[in-house]
């Protein structure tokens, strides 16, 4: 057998391995499909507007026409937690726990403030929050100004993505498609018709599902994400086929590469 026959079989095997491993469907990976008959515009959610819950903490800013006498009203307690929202990190990295200085929302619902004492919070949106804490301040400032952020709005983005990583959301609202692009979107290889959404409300674990394929998904009750939202991306049967596909033609790859390499050390 020639030389240059031997290396078109090797060059044939080579490319069977690569499209048994690379076959995948445009309309698997296409995003906002539309259906047939299916009109230009979807209707979406109103924005989900986030409230106080107990475990939460709260970085509350307080000032007024005497800075004085405000700065007595902003001694915070640090506490530690995880951070990536800046430099989202790689499934291997290890995610330091940053320091955060506000209060923490207690068991039964309440942050304790110097001199005002302790004000329900529980349930309350950031809104409420600032006109609940800056009513009693009036007592003691002079036109008091409130400035209150949840320090503690994250969510996790786990599976088939770029970067699977836990984020911060510090201006308290987060899409799914925004969580998904700051984890670098899915890959190839990700079941986009069936992303999962974990979300624990009422003390119970709620499980959503959402078809990234379909223009609908703009009213999904899991389009605005809520804190300590968990998503998750499967790995479609591609994935598990090209795995097995790989662990079964590795080995005659690994020969056919050998075989290429004596033959050009052979001119």
């Amino acid at each position: 057998m020639s030389q240059f026959s031997m290396l078109s079989r090797v060059w044939l095997v080579l490319g069977t391995i690569g499209l048994l491993t690379g076959c995948a469907s445009t309309k698997d990976l296409s995003y906002f499909q539309k259906s047939a008959g299916s009109p230009d515009q979807v209707a979406t959610l109103s924005r989900y507007t986030p409230t106080v819950q107990a475990g939460d903490i709260l970085s509350i800013q307080i000032s007024s026409l005497n800075p004085e006498a405000s700065t007595f009203f902003n001694p915070y307690t640090s506490f530690a937690v995880a951070d990536r929202a800046s430099q989202p990190v790689t499934p291997t990295t290890t995610s330091p726990l940053q320091p955060v200085s506000g209060y923490m929302v207690d068991p039964d619902g309440a942050v304790e403030l110097p001199v005002i004492g302790k004000l329900s919070v529980k349930g309350l949106t950031m809104a409420q929050v600032r006109e609940r804490v800056r009513e009693p301040l009036r007592e003691y400032l002079k036109e008091p100004t409130v400035n209150v952020r949840n320090l503690t709005f994250r969510v996790s983005v786990m599976g088939e993505v770029s970067r699977p990583s836990l984020f911060t959301v510090p201006n308290e609202q987060m899409t799914l498609l925004e969580a998904l692009s700051l984890a670098g979107d899915v890959t190839i290889y990700g079941r986009r018709t069936d992303v999962l959404v974990i979300r624990e409300e009422n003390g119970q674990r709620k499980f959503g599902h959402v078809d990234l394929t379909r223009r609908d998904l703009f009213a999904s009750p899991y389009y605005y994400l809520h804190p300590n939202d968990v998503v998750y991306v499967e790995p479609s049967k591609v994935r598990a086929a090209t795995a097995d596909r790989t662990m079964q033609l590795a080995p005659i790859a690994i020969s056919a590469l050998s075989f290429v390499a004596i033959l050009v050390s052979r001119f």
